[in-house]
């Protein structure tokens, strides 16, 4: 009982760690993009530099074991890469270029609501009530969060993008829960980083990358850093440390609680903004914020259910290959 207590705890602490980690990358991307690189460089450069780290990574801690665990289940390690690593950048990107930026991360966090249909409906295993409730408050927080009526304006083109961010989204959650305690996370994240990267490497061009931006100076708000600071900032934390830990989190908690707690990302994402860019918070943001959180604290209390996080063959397992995705 107080492993599966320390266990629940620890999967919070990660995935709200995970999901600052996601937020944090957006006004150092965005920095980057102003500085000359393209959006889709911005995104290939990010999962790139993250392949580059982990997959050494994992060859230097797993050796000849990282390919074992994924042979029987490579299948599904690469619907991953393509849904939960390259899916969701570069479906948001094409929704975020046809319609508010507001309106496409409200779509693309309409994720956690298809893993909750997806569980009910397709694996028909129950739902926790604090879980649909904590994803139905985060969403009405979100959309405070983004104004999404600032600029509201349909695309067909850009709302099915928003959805397909959605499907990925959702696929990233379901297919680390499923896997939990089969495929190494570290293997997994690999994995799917590498593939993403060569995936994106058409729309993003990097033999055209403006490669002079990294040892120049960025401008970032008031500030300036080095341009290849930032990009080890987004490469380590905001894609690595923040899958990471993300999959770790999962693993702890299940698709359901994790996937409601993710909206997290748009609050942290805002409040770094505010920081680093100077970028000015509405009242209703702020309240928008206070209401997401709200929702995460009433999602979180359905991980105390064995029924939601305690349906794994083996939660020891699951526990340790967890631990020993992250890093040391």
């Amino acid at each position: 009982m107080r492993n599966a207590a320390r266990t629940r705890t620890a999967g919070l602490a990660l995935a709200v760690l995970s999901s600052v980690c996601f937020g944090a990358s957006g006004p150092f991307g965005k920095a980057l993009i102003h500085a000359g690189l393209t959006p889709w460089q911005a995104v290939w450069l990010r999962i790139a530099g993250a392949a580059l780290v982990l997959v050494p990574l994992t060859l230097l801690l797993r050796g000849r074991a990282a390919a074992r665990s994924v042979r029987p289940h490579l299948p599904q390690v690469i619907v991953y890469g393509l849904t939960g690593v390259a899916g969701a950048q570069a479906f948001y990107f094409v929704a975020a270029s046809r319609l508010p930026v507001g309106v496409a991360i409200l779509l693309e966090f309409c994720g956690p609501i298809l893993v909750l249909g997806w569980i009910r409906v397709v694996r028909r295993a129950p739902v926790h009530r604090s879980a649909a409730a904590g994803v139905a408050v985060a969403m009405v927080g979100l959309a405070m969060v983004v104004q999404v009526w600032t600029g509201l304006r349909l695309d067909a083109l850009g709302l099915a993008a928003g959805l397909g961010a959605a499907a990925c989204q959702a696929g990233y959650f379901l297919l680390i829960d499923r896997l939990t305690g089969q495929v190494d996370p570290l293997v997994m994240t690999a994995s799917g980083t590498l593939l993403a990267a060569a995936l994106l490497a058409a729309p993003a061009a990097p033999w055209a990358l403006p490669w002079d931006v990294l040892p120049d100076s960025v401008p970032v708000g008031g500030h300036a850093a080095p341009g290849w600071l930032l990009a080890a900032w987004i490469v380590l934390v905001s894609t690595v440390l923040a899958y990471l830990t993300g999959v770790a989190a999962v693993q702890r908690l299940s698709a359901q609680v994790a996937g409601a707690i993710c909206y997290t990302e748009a609050v942290a994402a805002t409040l770094i903004a505010w920081v680093a860019l100077g970028e000015r918070l509405a009242p209703v943001q702020l309240v928008g914020g206070a209401i997401v959180l709200a929702g995460a604290f009433v999602a979180q209390r359905a991980a105390a259910d064995p029924a939601v996080t305690g349906v794994r063959a083996d939660p020891r397992a699951a526990e340790d290959a967890a631990t020993a995705a992250l890093p040391r």
